[in-house]
């Protein structure tokens, strides 16, 4: 399957399917001397891991990462890293009654459009699953912006069509399973999601991820723009239907001398255009927006077609999560460290 790579002086390959053996990654233009083990990689990957708090699905998965490549003594020796994550939790059964049809919302019509043939348990290779060979590979990255203090974090801005409005002290996200700075509005995301699993059905939400210390001068002119392979890393990720770059679609509410970050002595006076001008990073924190849509396996009756075009209704039981934050928002950090890993290599090899 072509479109599995990503990155061109960092670059990784990802593999697998939700209810295969497993799922990883390879990873390719890591620098030699960087120390690593399993234990970094799954810090990671537990903060993205099934099973956890009122929104995620009921499947445990430990997501425990083997390393198979790329690693002597304790250290990165600038080889092809190859990580695998075992499935332990895979229970396909609740997928055979509706393995001829296709799941509103999923990528079965359309997997089944170009390839003819699809894995029906769990989505196969569009599965969410895919995604923790990301987060690996995540951390991986980070090991490399690490080097030079350069620190990415993300919250939950929107869940529900409750917007935290207190987001001034991001530890306080840190107090509750959503990730929510705002103690009171994740309070009342807690109960939205309550409520709506009640009824059968899903809910979505905003994630901001901001990257601080990144240098000035990363990024490539025109079609590989540093904001532009931002916005193509998150895109990636399976359930974000937009993305947001600084002021983003606030920015074609304003006038030039309202969306202008004005420069002093000191800096920027404003960071409308999220750390990111005609490209290239300007010093400033790098700040995107992913708007993450609702997670198509519900309970609630709806109207599809089988294999065969003729009219069904279908029900998705089986483990699936209510809403796909804040797992997400681990995965989100991920591709921003992918990316800036990438081009901060790219650059470093103009100097």
């Amino acid at each position: 399957m072509s479109g599995s790579s990503f990155g061109k002086a960092f670059n990784i390959t990802t593999f697998g399917e939700s209810h295969g053996k497993g799922t990883g990654v390879v990873i390719q233009g890591c620098p030699p001397g960087l120390t690593i083990n399993e234990n970094i990689i799954q810090t990671a990957l537990d903060k993205r891991k099934p099973g956890q708090g009122v929104s995620s699905t009921k499947r445990k998965e430990p997501d425990h990462p083997v390393i198979l490549s790329g690693i002597f003594n304790g250290q990165t020796t600038g080889t092809p890293i190859m990580i695998m994550i075992e499935n332990q939790d895979a229970k396909s059964d609740s997928y055979k009654q509706i393995a001829s049809l296709f799941r509103p919302g999923h990528g079965d019509y359309t997997y089944q459009a170009k390839y003819g043939i699809r894995d029906y348990r769990g989505g196969g290779r569009a599965s969410a699953r895919e995604t923790a060979a990301r987060v690996a590979a995540g951390a991986v990255a980070q090991l490399v912006l690490d080097q030079y203090n350069i620190t990415i974090k993300s919250y939950t801005l929107e869940l529900g069509s409750i917007r935290a409005i207190h987001i001034d002290n991001l530890s306080e996200k840190n107090k509750n399973v959503l990730q929510c700075p705002d103690l009171e509005a994740a309070q009342k995301m807690e109960k939205r999601i309550k409520a709506v699993k009640k009824e059968g059905d899903s809910l979505g939400g905003i994630v901001e991820i901001m990257a601080s210390n990144v240098p000035a001068g990363l990024g490539e002119p025109v079609f590989d723009k540093l904001d532009a392979d931002i916005a193509k890393a998150l895109m990636s990720i399976g359930a974000v239907k937009a993305v947001e770059i600084g002021a983003g679609t606030g920015a074609s509410q304003m006038t030039g001398f309202e969306n202008n970050d004005q420069i002093l002595p000191d800096g920027f006076q404003t960071n409308h255009s999220g750390g990111i001008l005609a490209g290239i990073s300007n010093g400033d924190d790098i700040i995107a927006r992913t708007h993450v849509k609702p997670i198509p396996s519900i309970l609630k009756p709806q109207q599809t077609i089988d294999e065969n075009g003729n009219a069904a209704q279908i029900s998705t039981e089986g483990r699936h999560d209510i809403c796909a934050i804040p797992r997400i928002n681990k995965v989100c950090e991920a591709m921003m460290a992918i990316v800036l890993t990438d081009h901060l290599l790219r650059q470093k090899s103009l100097a």
